[in-house]
């Protein structure tokens, strides 16, 4: 006592200060270590479904189209392609693009038509699409940083262009939380022709804890082990869990950090659950004739019928309180350009005969549903592709090469105004030129819309309050209803 007495009455004003600063930096290093320790802020991890202002989306349904979907064949009309079919670009005959020389411009190989009441013309090859413009904003001047398949997708996805990051998905379940015990919240269902370029970096938990990664699944591919061996009791699958359980509770309380871990807790648990649930999820026997006839599940295009069945899946899933949904349409490049995604740089008129019905009366049937059905009052309905394709033709061939400087996305359902159009390329569809919008600005309305302030929704890691919008982003006003 003494010592310390003796210490407080021979404190200098230097020595106060120098041992006050020594004092903060230390309390300020014991902040920043648990931080990092965990990989989280020191207070505990927002409550879910805490919105920062009034939602109007419960829930999000993406659509995504890999390979580039051509904006100018499909969504966008350009009536100057067909004026000036077969001339030059104007400034840019000489252009290298993504596999090189560009030949001149080429016109649409199909019509566009006016559709709704709105009158937009999107192309023919369209017709079921067609009958949903007016619930429908499209962003005809999106722009991306890359040019290349699989950054381009991860890009699109997940807000940056490398791998690592969390996708919206596993944002959107970190911030709304679950709303069906017995599902996931965040589910993915790929394409019967495979994964999209870079696989599950498009639905990565990225930094967030592994329980926000989307469970990987398909009509094609269930969710696999979710059935209990027949040589099983019940009793001896019941004494197995409260082992594992008190196992995994002594471990996880003794590394707290380990977020795999309780992730992987949480995956168990949850498939104990859904051992119940998916299979009547999953069971599209239980739909009607009538509505397997509006999808095309039955169609002779296997293709068609698979991806019909997935956006089935995707409606059951989705009425069934999964949060996020990512239902693709085609998979990762293949040897031959445009064979299994919207890739055509060779023979864009062949491939998109060949998308374009696989694509076209399944997704309007679901849209189609989700009205109906009062689901998409308070769904948000998300169309993308990671970039767009040149208004020329690739040198020797009847395709077109990748453009990263100009595409469309489009948005439908909860607190979206229908039957607009927001921004536009130029008029040849080159680049993003009047209102361009970018990724982050997608993003930014996607969270407003489901009631978060993407400035304020963030997870610290490495030293950053890292968000899904990056730096950047602000809500697109003119597409809000």
């Amino acid at each position: 006592m003494n010592h310390h007495l003796r210490h407080l009455t021979d404190q200098t004003r230097r020595r106060l200060l120098g041992n006050i600063s020594t004092g903060l930096s230390g309390v300020g290093l014991i902040h920043l270590l648990t931080r990092d320790a965990t990989g989280t802020k020191t207070t505990d991890e927002r409550k879910p479904g805490r919105t920062h202002h009034a939602a109007k989306a419960k829930r999000v349904l993406q659509i995504f189209c890999p390979g580039a979907a051509s904006p100018m064949d499909l969504w966008e009309y350009k009536p100057s392609l067909e004026k000036y079919h077969g001339q030059p670009l104007p400034g840019e005959a000489e252009f290298l693009s993504f596999q090189g020389k560009n030949g001149n411009l080429m016109q649409s190989p199909w019509p566009f038509v006016r559709s709704g009441e709105c009158g937009k013309h999107i192309t023919s090859m369209l017709p079921h699409m067609s009958r949903h413009v007016d619930d429908i904003a499209f962003l005809h001047a999106m722009h991306s940083k890359t040019n290349t398949h699989g950054p381009g997708c991860v890009f699109m996805n997940t807000g940056h262009p490398t791998e690592g990051f969390p996708s919206a998905g596993a944002w959107l379940s970190y911030a709304l939380g679950s709303e069906n015990e017995n599902l996931p919240t965040y589910v993915a269902i790929s394409d019967i022709r495979g994964e999209p370029p870079n696989g599950k970096a498009n639905w990565s938990n990225g930094f967030l804890p592994a329980r926000h990664q989307a469970t990987m699944m398909s009509d094609q591919k269930p969710i696999r082990n979710l059935i209990r061996p027949k040589e099983v009791s019940d009793a001896e699958e019941a004494a197995s869990r409260r082992l594992l359980t008190r196992l995994n509770q002594d471990f996880a309380s003794a590394n707290p950090a380990e977020s795999d871990l309780q992730a992987r807790v949480s995956a168990y648990e949850l498939a104990a659950k859904m051992q119940l649930s998916t299979p009547e999820v999953s069971d599209l026997t239980r739909e009607s004739e009538s509505v397997h006839r509006a999808y095309g599940t039955r169609d002779e295009n296997t293709l068609k019928a698979a991806y019909a069945k997935n956006c089935l899946l995707a409606r059951r899933m989705l009425e069934r309180g999964v949060r996020c949904v990512n239902l693709y349409c085609s998979s990762r490049a293949s040897g031959v350009d445009g064979l299994l995604n919207w890739d055509a740089h060779k023979t864009l008129k062949a491939d998109y005969e060949r998308h374009c019905p696989i694509f076209d009366q399944p997704t309007a049937a679901l849209l189609t549903d989700l009205k109906e059905s009062g689901l998409l009052d308070d769904t948000l309905v998300l169309w993308a592709t990671e970039f767009g394709r040149m208004p020329t033709h690739q040198a020797g061939t009847v395709g077109r090469d990748h453009n990263p400087d100009g595409f469309t996305c489009w948005m439908m359902g909860s607190g979206i105004s229908g039957g607009t159009s927001y921004g536009a390329t130029d008029e040849f569809g080159r680049r993003a030129e009047i209102n361009p919008t970018t990724v982050w600005d997608y993003y930014a309305t996607v969270l407003h819309l489901c009631g978060f302030d993407h400035e304020q929704l963030t997870w610290y890691h490495n030293g950053l309050d890292r968000r899904l919008t990056d730096v950047h982003g602000d809500v697109i006003q003119e597409i809000l209803a």
